[in-house]
């Protein structure tokens, strides 16, 4: 596995800056924000489509650091009731894809999305219980009448032009937001809907993250590395279910953390045992999300831990193979 950093967190400043100091942290991949709520300033998506000179020029940034990018990030909802917002973030996804195209990256890290509960509606519908009935029909209509026929003209679209692994986040307030839902739409659109797997989103639904990977398995296309930690007195007294500000750190059943500041490195190498187990060899990028701490401090408090618990090199044969062939 490689160690990778999502650069959406230095925003403010040049992409070259911004690889000259994650190179001297020891990261080999980044993951590049195109669209979206992902939209990022170190790539100019539109002048890297029209103009070859443009797109030489970012290619170039990342060869002669010896760099290279695991994914493009256009996480939003392109399933939105509200026609012209949907379609700006499908337009978002459609032109990441051929800038993939064009970048050689074969991973796109989305969002699934949320549609209205019903045809005539207005707002996002978040469904989390099946009763009254109106909401078990709210759901159906999610899946059958929007979400999957959506994901399928989007995948085929995709492929068209090489794009061969859409890395869906499983989130909450998303239709796709745990094991379950992610390969409930992997079985119904095919085998390059996949997951950009990110621990914390597991954790503060109550999952278990390394169970979770043995049942997504080769579904893994990308990881996010992200801690969340439970405030258990909260959950206790109201439940993990919040829609408190991030900033009310106190108030909240749950917050995200940097590594190793939610849950114990022991808990990491079981991610990343885990990880391995499924055959998952490919980039952890740090998504810094901490309040508490600066993203200088916690993106390299992140990297410590992780470069401790990172598996980088699998075992292709055993010792006692090895014995046998001697």
């Amino acid at each position: 596995m490689k160690l990778g950093v999502f650069t959406i967190l230095f925003n403010d400043l040049p992409l070259g800056e911004v690889l000259d100091y994650l190179k001297g942290l020891g990261v080999e991949a980044v993951e590049i924000g195109t669209a979206g709520y992902s939209i990022s300033n170190h790539c100019d998506v539109d002048g890297c489509l029209e103009s070859r000179e443009k797109l030489e020029k970012f290619k170039d940034e990342f060869k002669k650091r010896d760099m290279f990018i695991s994914a493009l990030s256009a996480h939003g909802n392109p399933v939105h009731p509200d026609k012209d917002y949907a379609a700006i973030h499908n337009a978002g996804f459609e032109k990441s894809v051929l800038l993939a195209e064009k970048l050689g990256v074969d991973t796109i890290n989305l969002l699934s999305g949320t549609p209205a509960g019903g045809p005539d509606d207005k707002v996002p519908n978040f469904i989390t219980g099946p009763w009254p009935d109106d909401f078990a029909k709210a759901y159906e209509y999610q899946w059958n009448e929007v979400l999957i026929p959506y994901w399928t003209k989007a995948a085929k679209f995709a492929a068209d032009h090489g794009v061969t692994k859409l890395a869906i986040e499983p989130h909450g307030n998303n239709c796709v937001h745990n094991t379950e839902t992610l390969l409930k739409l992997r079985n119904a659109v095919g085998k390059n809907i996949g997951c950009n797997f990110d621990p914390s989103h597991f954790y503060w639904q109550g999952m278990d993250p390394a169970l979770a990977i043995l049942e997504l398995k080769d579904a893994i296309f990308h990881v996010h590395a992200k801690d969340c930690v439970i405030n258990e007195h909260i959950v206790k007294r109201n439940g993990i279910l919040d829609a408190k500000p991030y900033s009310a750190f106190k108030e909240r059943a749950w917050n995200f953390r940097t590594v190793g500041y939610g849950h114990s490195e022991d808990e990491w190498k079981k991610i990343m045992s885990a990880l391995v187990t499924v055959g998952y060899d490919y980039v952890i990028s740090v998504e810094h999300e901490d309040c508490l701490m600066t993203r200088e401090e916690g993106l390299s408090k992140c990297i410590e831990t992780l470069k401790r618990v990172i598996i980088k090199d699998k075992v292709k044969v055993m010792w006692w193979e090895m014995r046998a062939e001697g």
